[in-house]
């Protein structure tokens, strides 16, 4: 996923998890804010906090959920900042589970094109 495609700031972070909507199943928890701005494309962020695992497990988890919105890239509205919280069932999951978990709590909040 290109550096374009992430939030990477604190400020930006913190905005969208206090102004953004958010939603949830047990394994993520998803905040996104509408952007009035005409971006060509959306924008994650991803958070695994340490009670997940080591610091190995946590980095594959954000890999996991980096390539499934890889995936999904071209289904997703552009205009969205997106921001992934990942709870504990994530240890144990595959890429594919994360990618239906990440599908259907996009295509809940209608966030697909």
């Amino acid at each position: 996923m290109k550096k374009a495609y992430r939030v990477k700031k604190n400020s930006e972070f913190q905005e969208i998890l206090r102004t953004g909507r958010s939603f949830a199943n047990r394994e993520l928890v998803i905040y996104f804010k509408r952007k009035s701005t005409d971006q060509d494309h959306f924008r994650i962020g991803i958070s695994v906090g340490k009670k997940i695992g080591n610091a190995v497990t946590r980095n594959r988890i954000k890999r996991i959920i980096r390539e499934a919105f890889l995936q999904l890239e071209e289904d997703i509205v552009p205009n969205v900042d997106i921001i992934i919280i990942a709870r504990k069932p994530t240890v144990h999951m595959n890429s594919t589970q994360v990618k239906r978990s990440i599908s259907h709590l996009l295509k809940k909040q209608r966030l697909f094109k």
